[in-house]
């Protein structure tokens, strides 16, 4: 039987996790039968990247999901874009974006000038 499961890499106190399609009798590092997607849990959300169609055709040759891998698929549906994070990733790229919008925004004051005919 062939199961959908984490497969657990990275470094020590450092964990990755490869969504694979592995026989049920392997171990949970062991040969996998096919990569579907990752899972970095260390990332702030947590980064689920899923092949939905290779799921959906592992799904349908009578694959199952691992408790952890099927709340995985639920809270990322396929279709749904992922989002964009709304805040620069530091302060010093906020500092530095934040004048050129202010500079693109404004635009600069223009003075008439005045000719004196004597």
């Amino acid at each position: 039987m062939v199961m959908i499961r984490l497969a657990r890499f990275g470094a020590r106190k450092q964990p990755y996790y490869r969504i694979v399609a592995i026989e049920k009798d392997r171990a949970r590092n062991g040969r996998s039968i096919e990569v579907v997607g990752t899972y970095n849990p260390r990332t702030n959300p947590a980064t689920v990247d899923l092949k939905h169609d290779r799921i959906a055709y592992w799904r349908s040759v009578g694959a199952q999901f691992s408790d952890i891998v099927e709340k995985l698929v639920a809270k990322n549906p396929a279709g749904a874009a992922p989002a964009a994070p709304l805040t620069p990733s530091s302060p010093v790229k906020a500092a530095v974006q934040a004048p050129v919008v202010a500079a693109v925004e404004a635009p600069a004051p223009v003075e008439a000038e005045t000719v004196v005919e004597a």
